[in-house]
């Protein structure tokens, strides 16, 4: 995951992770010879500029505040007032020549700076954009609302194994910690238990018990039983709310969490390792051209997701269609992996027409995310894996780690140990958290088995 400009681009379960410098250019439309042209003609021709042109000369600056960062901002502004006070006391004496100059200063100002307007507004609408932004694409009559203050039901799919039941225990408590707390739109819960049974913590979490696929038609993918499951819970369950949030066991609510979707748009979270665009030859074969470009694909999973439970009725059928569709495929498997069931999902949405809000805020993935802040939940899929001087080693056992694999048979101990000095807060915040809920959980060492 993204840390300090390096992006991780291998799977969970891959050894050591292949990494890829990501330069970002913030003004994607023109070269970087246009750019300091564009500043350093902008701050001469602003500081000839008096009353009435002073109107269209903080026009201009207001506009451009939108497309660069504080540090560009501020070099900008710093030019214009420099040369501004020179400016004012020359204004009497300019000459013909410095009138075209400044005329065709004008013309190319203008020009680079309605070049970045029509960049930015294609951005917008877009896969993504170099806009310092945590919602990283939103419809933009959206972007003038607020949050929608209506509450979302929390749903996780789940089994009856143990390595399933002590995660769920853990993100039950934490609901409960951040349900009633100032900013949280969280309704009620349900983990829908696809095992076709119950098992002992019906008591103990609000549950939902609907069947698995038929034998034999995951083909050992298990998550394919995660659409199949929604499908059933939706036809047959009594859900107050209007919203639905898609969670799984391996969450950890870090802060409370609003409601991030906006009437038909849903909110997810943006993957780094969900590229459509690059699998446009698969992807095709699910998600025919005439139903549009493949850049209207989301690059999401189904979880975390909040989206309208009418809309989530919809699109659940399609969604379990093409991931047995996608898994009956023997290239897009091989291709798609242990991700296969989330490429699905974005299909399917994308086949329903459905665009979602994307939140890089939504959720953050230690080791790679180094801290919290406010970020709403903590997915602890990665192992995290450091020597003693607090430095990683991710693809090697550690001297000091923290892996839900390490506990597949049954729950972690009591007052797990605490990282080294120098291991990034949010490894230190999810250790801390999962030792609060095992402190705190009723019978934590005696639930081992279902």
């Amino acid at each position: 995951k993204r840390s300090n400009g390096v992006y991780y681009c291998g799977s969970p379960n891959d050894g050591f992770p292949s990494y890829t410098t990501m330069s970002h250019s913030l003004y994607k439309s023109s070269s970087w010879l246009n750019i300091v042209a564009l500043r350093l003609i902008l701050g001469f021709l602003f500081s000839f500029m008096i009353e009435p042109f002073d109107v269209l000369k903080n026009s201009i600056i207001e506009v451009l505040f939108g497309f660069v960062n504080c540090e560009e901002s501020w070099n900008l502004v710093s030019v214009y007032w420099g040369l501004e006070m020179i400016g004012r006391k020359n204004m009497g004496r300019a000459s013909p020549l410095l009138l075209v100059l400044l005329a065709l200063g004008f013309f190319f100002a203008m020009y680079n700076l309605l070049t970045l307007v029509i960049q930015y507004k294609d951005s917008s609408s877009g896969a993504g954009s170099g806009i310092p932004d945590p919602v990283i694409r939103m419809p933009t009559n959206l972007r003038k609302l607020g949050k929608s203050n209506l509450k979302f039901h929390v749903a996780l799919t789940a089994t009856d194994a143990p390595y399933s039941q002590w995660q769920c225990r853990i993100m039950y408590y934490w609901y409960k910690k951040m349900k009633n707390m100032p900013g949280s739109d969280m309704g009620k819960f349900t983990r829908v238990l696809h095992s076709g049974r119950g098992d002992h913590l019906m008591d103990e979490i609000p549950t939902f018990v609907v069947d698995p696929l038929p034998e034999g038609l995951d083909r050992g993918y298990i998550v394919l039983n995660r659409p199949w499951a929604f499908v059933q819970w939706l036809e047959k369950a009594t859900i107050e709310e209007e919203y639905i949030l898609m969670a799984e066991p391996d969450h950890i609510f870090a802060n409370p969490l609003p409601n991030l979707a906006h009437g038909d748009n849903p909110a997810g979270y943006p993957f780094f390792y969900i590229k459509p665009t690059e699998r446009e030859k698969i992807v095709r074969k699910f998600y025919p051209e005439e139903k549009g470009p493949v850049t209207d694909i989301d690059p999401i999973g189904n979880s975390p997701v909040i989206i309208k439970k009418s809309l989530l009725e919809e699109i659940s059928p399609t969604w379990v269609n093409v991931s047995l569709r996608m898994k009956d495929d023997p290239e897009t498997d091989k291709a798609f992996g242990w991700v296969l069931e989330m490429y699905a999902y974005a299909v399917a949405s994308a086949l329903h027409g459905v665009r979602h809000i994307l939140h890089e805020d939504f959720m953050l993935q230690p080791p790679w995310d180094l801290e919290v802040g406010k970020r709403f939940i903590i997915h602890y899929t990665y192992g995290c894996d450091y020597n003693m001087k607090g430095e990683l080693t991710y693809g090697k056992i550690g001297e000091w780690r923290f892996d839900k694999r390490s506990y597949l048979s049954g729950p972690p101990p009591k007052n797990l140990s605490l990282p080294p000095p120098g291991v990034p807060e949010s490894v230190v915040r999810l250790v801390t958290m999962v030792n609060e809920a095992t402190a705190n959980i009723p019978g934590w060492d005696s639930l081992n088995s279902g």
